[in-house]
């Protein structure tokens, strides 16, 4: 079943158990999606949809930041339950000695011994561990390494 199957699927369901945060959250998914297909005119696979609900993510962690520097607490769990629905869709997260392994496989195979390497680590480790990671992760484990 493709990601986008899941996600109408879970509509549904949540539709029918009266779950509003799901709800809300997989029609939010579900209108980037669209708007994607609709602009470029073209069908989204599971990892341009995996890009899309990261991207999602990290607006609503930006917008959860600003609701609780604003000391709107009330809005800032809106998000923080949106995000919850978000990482369903994800697939499963490295752990951090997971990561730190993978990092250190890719680290040898660019040959970067300091941080001066960092651009180049980063490129390939990004494609790598795209969807397991995100990049603000990769970024401080690489620093971690090369520091």
């Amino acid at each position: 079943m493709s990601l986008k199957e899941q996600l109408k699927s879970d509509l549904k369901d949540a539709m029918r158990s009266k779950e509003i945060v799901k709800r809300d959250s997989i029609r939010a998914i579900n209108t980037m999606i669209k708007q994607i297909e609709v602009d470029e005119r073209k069908e989204l696979n599971d990892e341009d949809v995996i890009k899309l609900v990261q991207r999602g993510i990290k607006q609503r962690e930006e917008a959860s930041m600003q609701y609780k520097d604003a000391g709107r607490d009330d809005l800032a769990q809106v998000e923080q339950e949106q995000i919850e629905v978000f990482k369903i869709y994800l697939p499963q997260q490295l752990s951090d000695e997971e990561l730190e392994t993978g990092m250190k496989e890719v680290i040898a195979e660019v040959g970067a011994t300091t941080i001066k390497d960092m651009g180049k680590v980063m490129g390939t480790a990004s494609k790598k561990f795209a969807g397991v990671a995100d990049g603000k992760r990769i970024n401080e484990m690489v620093k971690k390494l090369l520091a």
